[in-house]
């Protein structure tokens, strides 16, 4: 069975972390296939949207794997497999994987089915909306070990939640509930476990259902504008609004609206 499975459903791309008995934390094999579905998802103009979960009912993703991963990168175990060697050879694979200096250019929906701990919590800021189960912890627990949590956190945190909050997080170690990350406005939903997967994907619907060209452009928009001066920002927002105003799915939808019927986007 793969690491991580990769369904296409229409207009979503629907990715989850296949290794339940481990907490599907990153192993080798892990990280290649989940760095090759973030690049389909990049690639395929049908993709509009994409919901990133894990298997089983305990966790989203607890990390790296320490005993598959971290020793390969240490120098601990040398490659032993291809997967192993991928890795080895391509040290942005996994900046990849956990959406660390990669815009795959859709809008993604991180269901967070349990615990989002280390890469996984890593991962999560890397997304755009974030739903997650009642019972879920989240955390960066690296410095616990004597790591680093290189996955864009020590930067994403404190930008998208009061600093001090971010430093006690990173700095500790400790995990907080998911009620405690909706307060902190780190997660959009916290619903029951077995509504996870339902609610996220309603959302990407909705999301798949808006017209592809202003959503990639909304969204390409918010990313780069957030922290530049704002009459940069302002500029900036108008060079990715106009081809979006004088696109194809601007006339029709207007044309819908007024026709009282759902609107046929095609992204032109």
């Amino acid at each position: 069975m793969p690491a991580v499975l990769y369904e296409k459903c229409g207009h979503i791309a629907l990715i989850t972390i296949n290794r339940p008995e481990r907490h599907n934390a990153l192993n080798p094999e892990a990280v290649v296939q989940l760095a090759d579905a973030w690049k389909t998802v990049s690639e395929d103009a049908e993709i509009r949207v994409a919901v990133v979960t894990g298997a089983g009912e305990q966790s989203f993703c607890a990390g790296a794997d320490l005993a598959e991963l971290i020793t390969l990168f240490n120098g601990a175990r040398t490659p032993e497999n291809d997967y192993d060697r991928a890795v080895m050879q391509d040290f942005f694979m996994l900046e990849r994987t956990l959406l660390r200096n990669f815009d795959c250019g859709k809008p993604v929906i991180c269901a967070a089915n349990g615990n989002a701990i280390a890469g996984g919590m890593e991962m999560l800021q890397g997304t755009e909306i974030r739903v997650i189960a009642d019972h879920a912890k989240l955390g960066l627990q690296e410095v616990k070990w004597g790591l680093f949590p290189a996955g864009g956190s020590t930067v994403r945190l404190p930008r998208q939640i009061p600093y001090a909050v971010a430093m006690e997080i990173l700095l500790t170690g400790d995990l907080i509930s998911a009620q405690r990350a909706y307060e902190l406005g780190l997660v959009n939903y916290v619903v029951p476990a077995d509504q996870v997967m339902a609610k996220a994907m309603e959302i990407a619907e909705r999301i798949a259902g808006n017209g592809p060209l202003a959503v990639r452009e909304v969204r390409r928009s918010a990313r780069e504008c957030i922290n530049i001066p704002e009459k940069e920002a302002l500029d900036k927002e108008k060079m990715y609004a106009a081809p979006v105003m004088f696109s194809k799915d601007a006339r029709e939808g207007p044309r819908a609206f007024k026709e009282k019927r759902k609107p046929n986007f095609t992204g032109s």
